[in-house]
């Protein structure tokens, strides 16, 4: 499939589906749409003991959409299979810049040490890829986003698939009706990302909430 634009791209998630490539050089993108679809509760987020510490000793400078496509770019590079090609990072960084699409980056100096991307719509945040430099860096990029989505009143955090790493922060798999379900209302919430910057309070509140 060729010619993917924003607009289209965005319809697509609002009927809960996405795109993937086979490979960083195949031109064909397909659409899925799970029977089961991975999901990561805000309000039953789960930060390990460990990773609070890492978290609260501030190590990573923590930003928002500084360095998009360089993100974009560090995740495709992160795996040997990826499913990012050049359109999608083409298009992915098209819908940055008219604000549905955002990073959080974990920086390390000069350096970008981890972090992650996804797509926003209404109340709704489509998890896309994370990578990791250094030790825990896309996690503490994870823990930053649920904190500013809670923040910014978002009510639905989509991962696509449940892996082993998403499992430990409490993602579950749901029927594909029961996302649509929770899809359908999300995206009509005028929740606030760019806005959502959280604070200290916020980062305890989820700790407490997910022990």
């Amino acid at each position: 499939m060729f010619g993917l634009t924003p607009r289209v791209l965005l319809n697509a998630y609002a009927h809960g589906l996405f795109p993937m490539a086979e490979s960083a050089e195949a031109a064909e993108l397909y659409w899925f749409d799970p029977e089961w679809r991975g999901i990561l509760p805000l309000d039953g987020f789960h930060v390990p003991r460990r990773l609070r510490r890492t978290v609260r000793q501030g190590g990573f400078e923590v930003r928002v959409d500084s360095a998009f496509r360089a993100v974009m770019e560090a995740c495709a590079g992160a795996r040997p299979e990826t499913w990012i090609n050049r359109e999608i990072v083409d298009v992915y960084c098209r819908l940055h810049f008219s604000g549905h699409a955002h990073s959080v980056e974990c920086w390390r100096g000069r350096e970008l040490a981890g972090g992650l991307y996804g797509v926003s719509l209404g109340g709704a945040f489509f998890g896309e890829s994370m990578f990791s430099r250094e030790p825990d860096a896309s996690k503490v990029a994870l823990v930053h986003l649920v904190a500013r989505l809670r923040r910014g009143s978002f009510a639905l955090l989509d991962t696509q698939f449940v892996t082993e790493h998403l499992s430990q922060f409490g993602a579950v798999e749901i029927p594909r009706d029961g996302y649509r379900d929770l899809l359908a209302a999300a995206i009509t919430l005028p929740a606030d990302f760019a806005g959502a910057e959280p604070d200290q309070a916020d980062f305890e509140a989820l700790f407490a909430e997910g022990r």
